[in-house]
């Protein structure tokens, strides 16, 4: 049997399809050229800071006091790596910082951060004023008309509150919530104007009035109208004529943009509101009392380390010096409203415009350490 022959145009028909079959050569690139790596000295140069860590610190000394004692207390600084306690700095930083942490010098001065009227508006959540409405009137409008029968015994009149003036000048309203804006958000913090009850904290039922050991005093009729007017001019964006400043000593605090009568609510203790039991531990240096119970564990206090208002940067009082105690020109005072409880700020002299705002921070229970307040 002859073998098997195939044709030449069958050979080219199955070498041009083997061909077509095949996986298409690659053209080789050529390679790239090698990464320049830069020296340490390079990177040196052009970084912000660098430090080197020491073999050992046991020779850091803190810069504002000179003593290397108390250890624990003493932060390093991540750009000079120099040592300073922490209630030698001015403000006194109450916590170990999370993350990195600059002295003041290698920190400089805060940026101040501005704020746009259109995100001074939205950051705040002011509502924009109904033309339609009418002008509310004020309690003392209403107490003018309201007919009293009059009384034949003789007593002494109870003082009340007075809502506070905002200022008449728009673009000096629109600067202070700015001064605020531009606190709250140095801190991380978001605004709000009213208590927060959040999951896994204090639930608001927890949030009685007839908790209270011994009974809270009850906001009279007149005042609630006072504190209701307040929130309504807060929320058309007519707020208390306060700014936040920055003190290299004090840290954030407030100064009356205005004049401000003795009497006057200022502003409500605002934050998050959790069972004293669970911040046990906190060191947070702005924890507010809410409820005294007769059950301490049903106690509360308010936390504005995630959400307040301008409250969280007045400042409290060495009240174990005459000259602290001299500052002092408001008061804090639990009231209980609709039977939750709430803490109100209020004058307690005239205050002139430029002076800083001070109470005392252990209105209640003589706890809080204040001797080292400057």
């Amino acid at each position: 049997m002859a073998p098997a022959t195939t044709s030449s145009a069958e050979a080219r028909r199955l070498i041009g399809s083997r061909r077509r079959t095949e996986a298409p050569r690659r053209m080789l690139s050529p390679s790239p050229p090698p990464k320049k790596v830069k020296s340490m000295e390079e990177i040196l140069a052009k970084a912000h800071y660098a430090v080197v860590e020491r073999g050992d610190y046991g020779d850091v000394g803190c810069e504002q006091c000179g003593s290397g004692e108390r250890a624990e207390e003493l932060l390093l600084c991540d750009k000079c790596d120099k040592g300073f306690h922490m209630k030698c700095l001015r403000p006194i930083v109450v916590r170990v910082p999370i993350g990195t942490w600059l002295c003041p010098k290698c920190s400089g001065q805060r940026r101040v951060r501005s704020f746009s009227q259109r995100k001074i508006i939205d950051f705040f959540k002011i509502k924009k004023p109904n033309l339609t409405e009418e002008k509310c009137d004020s309690p003392q409008d209403t107490r003018k008309r309201r007919r009293r029968s009059a009384s034949l015994v003789l007593q002494k009149k109870r003082r009340r509150l007075l809502p506070f003036t905002p200022s008449e000048d728009r673009s000096q309203r629109l600067r202070q919530m700015g001064s605020l804006a531009h606190a709250l958000t140095a801190l991380q913090m978001e605004f709000n104007d009213d208590l927060t009850y959040m999951p896994g904290m204090a639930p608001r039922s927890a949030n009685q009035a007839e908790f209270e050991e011994g009974g809270m005093q009850v906001l009279s009729k007149e005042d609630t109208e006072t504190l209701e007017q307040c929130r309504a001019m807060c929320k058309r964006g007519e707020c208390p004529p306060l700014v936040v400043v920055y003190d290299s000593c004090e840290g954030f605090t407030v100064e009356a943009d205005g004049q401000i009568k003795d009497m006057t609510f200022i502003v409500e203790y605002i934050g998050d509101v959790d069972f004293i039991r669970n911040r046990e531990h906190d060191d947070c240096d702005s924890m507010m009392t809410l409820l005294l119970a007769t059950d301490p564990s049903k106690s509360l206090v308010i936390c504005p380390d995630k959400r307040g208002n301008i409250a969280r940067f007045i400042n409290g009082i060495n009240n174990y010096t005459p000259e602290g105690r001299k500052k002092q020109n408001c008061k804090c005072v639990r009231y209980s409203v609709y039977g939750e409880c709430r803490v109100f700020l209020v004058a307690t002299r005239d205050i002139a415009k430029g002076e800083r705002l001070y109470y005392d921070y252990n209105g209640y229970e003589q706890e809080y350490p204040t001797h080292h307040f400057v």
